[in-house]
C-alpha cells in the first residue's frame, strides 16, 4: 500500500495536476471569464497591501523561476559549463532561501491583513484564503528544507529531484523512484506544490497568465482624454 502511495503521489499525480491546471485554465478562461481577475481590495488597508504584496509576489517569482531553470535544465548541460553540483546546491539555498524568506514574510504579512480587518475578510472567498494559506505552507516547507538541503551539500539530493522532474515531462514511468528514500520534508514539499497545481484553475493565481507584458512594449502613449483645443476658454 505504501508503495503504490508512493509510486501515485510522485507518479500519476504530477499529469493529474498539470492536466487539471491546464485544462481547467482554458474552461475558465472560455467561460468565466469575467472572473478572471485577481479580486484587488486595494481599498482598504492600503499600505499593509502594498507592502505584503510587494515581498510576495516577487519572492515567489523568484522562487517559481529558480525552481524551474533548477529542476528542468538538463543535468547535462550544468556539466558542459562547468557548474558543480556542490556550487548548484549551495546558490540554491542562498539564493532560494533568501526569496523564499521574502516571500513568507509578505504571505504572513497578507494573511494578517485578511484575518484581522473584518472589512476584509467579509469579501474574502473560500479560495482567496485558501490559496495565500497553501502557499504560505508551501513557502514554510521551502525553508524548511534548508536544514535538509545543508547535510547534504555534495548536490547528490539536488540532483536527483531534478532526475525526477526531468523524468516526469519525459513521461518516465519509473519517475517516483527517484524520489524513493527522500526526506519526508522534500516529499511533502512536491506534494503540496503539486496540489497547488491542481487547485490553481479555481482561484485568483489565474490571473499570473495574464500579466500586462504587452504595456512594457507598445508603441506610443495610450491616450485616455483629448486635449483642449489652443485658444479654448479664452
Amino acid at each position: 500500500m505504501t508503495e503504490f502511495l508512493h509510486n501515485f503521489v510522485f507518479g500519476i499525480y504530477p499529469y493529474i495536476a498539470i492536466a487539471v491546471l491546464i485544462v481547467g485554465s482554458i474552461i475558465r478562461y472560455d467561460r468565466e471569464p469575467y472572473s478572471w481577475r485577481a479580486g484587488s481590495s486595494q481599498l482598504l488597508r492600503r499600505r499593509q497591501l502594498v507592502i505584503g504584496s510587494v515581498l510576495f509576489h516577487i519572492g515567489v517569482l523568484l522562487v517559481f523561476m529558480g525552481h524551474f531553470v533548477g529542476l528542468l535544465t538538463p543535468i547535462e548541460l550544468f556539466d558542459w559549463m562547468g557548474v558543480s553540483h556542490p556550487f548548484k546546491q549551495m546558490v540554491a539555498i542562498v539564493v532560494g532561501g533568501s526569496a523564499g524568506l521574502v516571500g513568507f514574510i509578505g504571505a504572513t504579512i497578507l494573511i494578517h491583513r485578511r484575518l484581522t480587518d473584518s472589512r476584509i475578510r467579509s469579501t474574502t472567498s473560500f479560495w482567496d484564503m485558501g490559496i495565500i494559506l497553501l502557499l504560505w505552507a508551501q513557502l514554510l516547507l521551502g525553508l524548511g528544507t534548508i536544514g535538509a538541503s545543508m547535510e547534504h551539500l555534495d548536490g547528490a539530493e539536488m540532483v536527483r529531484f531534478m532526475a525526477w522532474a526531468q523524468a516526469i515531462f519525459k513521461f518516465d514511468f519509473a519517475a517516483a523512484s527517484y524520489v524513493e528514500g527522500a526526506h519526508w520534508i522534500y516529499q511533502l514539499h512536491i506534494f503540496l506544490g503539486l496540489t497547488i497545481f491542481l487547485v490553481f484553475p479555481f482561484t485568483r493565481l489565474v490571473h499570473m497568465f495574464s500579466a500586462p507584458v504587452r504595456y512594457v512594449f507598445r508603441s506610443g502613449y495610450q491616450v485616455v482624454r483629448r486635449r483642449a483645443p489652443k485658444g479654448a476658454g479664452k
